[in-house]
């Protein structure tokens, strides 16, 4: 895990301003799923865009990250509690939580240590809720665009968990019977210089910069604005979230 944790430890101002925010109708149905919705643990929370959201749901929620820096920035946490911790090492009582969520972060850890920790800090009945989300999507020429971005000039620069992201964590294989929860997309209305930002916290990017000594979106921003037309235009923004759920302790 190690390595992610470079990745993603120094850009917390990109990834709290580019990041697209989790629909609220994602953490209703997390909240209505457990019996009792005491306790919520993020595990990987980042920047905390999933922690916000569990807070109007659950008396206590907290937050851990193998990254102090993300913990530490100018997020808003609200009420949530913060510790940073390995997520194959909780520093939490056993069956403290009535839900753990691992938001696009599953694929840095997805080992038997951790489904044993989470199994641990979970409650009886408690809920497993990890996703993700790769590719967006906005119109057919531009996804094109992004498209040949991620998979050919960005082509062996990306992490090794980036696969499992593509896959929608179908590779990944839980100890307990998962079930899928509802359809749930991340959406957005961005102009052209919000959708750039985004795709310059791509880890890849900042690889293939690191190698080339240049920006590869640098290259691509005409043609985007051809596509795009008034770059201060909004154009909506779409994720699909792919899920891997389940209660480990039933």
């Amino acid at each position: 895990m190690g390595d992610s944790v470079q990745l993603f430890s120094i850009r917390s101002d990109d990834y709290a301003q580019f990041r697209p925010t989790y629909p609220s109708s994602l953490f209703n149905w997390l909240a209505e799923q457990c019996s009792v919705p005491s306790c919520a643990l993020d595990v990987a929370s980042g920047t905390g865009q999933a922690t916000r959201g569990l807070v109007d749901h659950f008396d206590r929620v907290v937050a851990c990250d193998a990254s102090p820096g993300q913990l530490t920035g100018s997020t808003d946490w609200r009420s949530a509690e913060r510790f940073a911790a390995q997520a194959e090492q909780l520093p939490l009582r056993d069956s403290v939580a009535d839900l753990i969520v691992v938001a696009q972060a599953l694929h840095w850890f997805a080992t038997p240590a951790f489904f044993d920790e989470a199994k641990r800090v979970l409650s009886a009945d408690g809920l497993f809720c990890a996703w993700c989300y790769s590719l967006l999507r906005i119109e057919p020429p531009l996804d094109a665009m992004i498209e040949q971005l991620h998979g050919e000039t960005l082509s062996g620069y990306w992490p090794p968990g980036r696969a499992s992201v593509d896959a929608g964590y179908r590779d990944i294989q839980a100890p307990f019977t998962t079930f899928q929860p509802p359809e749930f997309a991340l959406e957005a209305h961005w102009n052209l210089p919000q959708l750039l930002g985004y795709l310059r916290t791509w880890s890849a990017v900042k690889q293939w910069q690191q190698t080339h000594g240049q920006d590869p979106v640098t290259s691509l921003e005409s043609e985007f604005k051809r596509l795009w037309g008034n770059p201060e235009h909004q154009r909506r923004v779409r994720w699909p979230l792919h899920f891997l759920a389940g209660y480990p302790g039933r």
